[in-house]
């Protein structure tokens, strides 16, 4: 177990580092078991060490640590009971928090928009914290891994750390690149068909370093 909070401090500083979240904005979390580690509420990741570690149960009772749990705990509970995830990252990067506020749907600006299950929703605004962002939440992820949470951020999910932070940081990225393109005057970004996203996302599940045969 405390070996995925170091994981999990680890990768809540990279967030910072490489700019997908902005003093105490943004958390992480994983699921180990029926217990979720989450980042606390109010701290910086520069102050997170092992006696920061912060473990509620599937309903948020806290089972392990002294410090309150983040106050989007709805939204990642939200996220384990409704998906196989074990994995949950919440930022309020700046261009994907930008396009949440312009459209409902991120344009499928690159074929990266596969890998994040279809065309990125965005969730319609609710308090943060509430029951209601969850669920707001929640409907935008249906057939998704990843959403966008109107005037707010971005939440994406994974199999572990890794792919939770890949996924969110490729949405991020996609979103520079449609706020650049569609900036253009008089010109309006090319966007990718559904019929070729369904192909890349058949690719998708061939791609990558297989184990070697035995």
């Amino acid at each position: 177990m405390l070996g995925a909070w170091r994981e999990l401090v680890h990768t809540a500083r990279r967030t910072t580092a490489e700019g997908l979240v902005v003093g105490t904005s943004g958390n992480l979390s994983v699921r180990v078991g029926d217990t979720v580690l989450v980042t606390p509420s109010g701290l910086s990741y520069e102050r997170l060490g092992d006696a920061e570690w912060c473990a509620v149960d599937l309903e948020g009772r806290r089972t392990a640590g002294s410090l309150s749990p983040t106050s989007e705990l709805p939204m990642h509970l939200a996220v384990y009971r409704h998906t196989g995830a074990r994995a949950v990252v919440h930022t309020h990067a700046v261009h994907a928090t930008a396009v949440s506020t312009l459209v409902r749907e991120v344009p499928a600006v690159h074929y990266i928009t596969a890998e994040l299950g279809g065309p990125v929703r965005v969730a319609p605004y609710a308090t943060f914290g509430s029951d209601e962002l969850a669920a707001h939440m929640l409907t935008a992820l249906d057939g998704r891994n990843a959403c966008l949470l109107q005037n707010h951020g971005t939440v994406a999910y994974g199999e572990n750390l890794v792919q939770a932070y890949d996924r969110t940081a490729q949405l991020e990225w996609m979103c520079r690149v449609w706020l650049a393109a569609s900036s253009v005057p008089g010109r309006t970004p090319s966007l990718i068909p559904d019929d070729e996203l369904a192909r890349v996302e058949e690719k998708f599940r061939g791609y990558g370093q297989r184990p070697a045969a035995q």
